[in-house]
């Protein structure tokens, strides 16, 4: 059976409605459908950004950008991985070092650092990253990576940090035997910096490092699918560069370069 076609000026008439009406599009819905479009953009080049820095990235009100995301269910990719839990690790204060954190907030670039370092698992084994981070900028300012976490590791890290900029006026790190060992303590005070550390168990003293590995390695992606070792470092420091020169950080509302 043929459908019979609808006239609208006929429509409009028998719901006593101008005929405009029957070909209006809410602007609204214009609006949204644009709105989508730049946010889906923006996903392409920063798939993992949420809400906040697509509306940084665009210049716009962080409001409508979620609104419009929720209205088509767009989502980043924002699985974080569980973070191992230590049963058995006390909070104890460092023998002989004061979290300087507590006390100083850093005003400019260059005062206080913090280190850590994370790990990695490829093909059967672990793999190290340690980095140095500028308190104040955010920007990631010495790395190194190794198969060993040892205190040769944390310190190629500070020297890599070191050959790039002026020494700060405090370092900041857990008390793992790494940081605590001579000769990292040694090689900070040789060029006049403070040692500041956190206490035992509680890992949220050097928040801004475990900030940042929680993102980055979500970021970096699963390392499986590099055929070898000289690709995961090239990929780790392509990362590390995104990070410094393009991603957006919240608490900055630009990238730390």
């Amino acid at each position: 059976m043929k459908k019979k076609r609808v006239n609208k000026s006929a429509l409009a008439r028998e719901f006593q409605i101008s005929r405009a009406s029957v070909y209006y599009q809410p602007k609204m819905r214009l609006r949204d459908e644009q709105l989508r479009e730049q946010i889906l953009s923006v996903l392409l080049e920063h798939p993992f950004y949420g809400h906040r820095r697509i509306a940084l990235h665009l210049g716009l009100n962080k409001k409508p950008v979620l609104r419009v995301m929720n209205l088509f269910g767009i989502k980043p990719v924002m699985r974080k991985p569980k973070k191992p839990f230590k049963p058995g690790d006390k909070a104890k204060e460092p023998s002989g070092y004061c979290n300087y954190l507590k006390w100083l907030c850093p005003l400019q670039r260059g005062i206080f650092w913090g280190s850590d370092f994370t790990y990695f698992w490829f093909i059967d084994r672990f793999y190290y990253l340690a980095t140095i981070i500028d308190i104040f900028s955010r920007e990631i300012v010495g790395t190194a990576f190794g198969a060993f976490h040892n205190q040769e590791l944390v310190m190629e890290a500070l020297k890599d940090a070191l050959k790039k900029h002026a020494p700060p006026q405090f370092i900041h790190s857990d008390q793992g035997s790494e940081y605590n060992s001579e000769a990292y303590i040694n090689l900070a005070q040789s060029h006049g910096i403070t040692v500041s550390m956190s206490a035992k168990g509680k890992p949220w003293e050097n928040g801004f490092q475990e900030s940042f590995y929680s993102q980055f390695k979500l970021e970096l992606g699963p390392l499986k699918r590099f055929p070898g070792l000289g690709e995961v470092v090239e990929a780790i420091h392509h990362q590390i560069h995104y990070y410094n020169y393009h991603r957006i950080h919240t608490a900055l509302k630009m990238p730390p370069k």
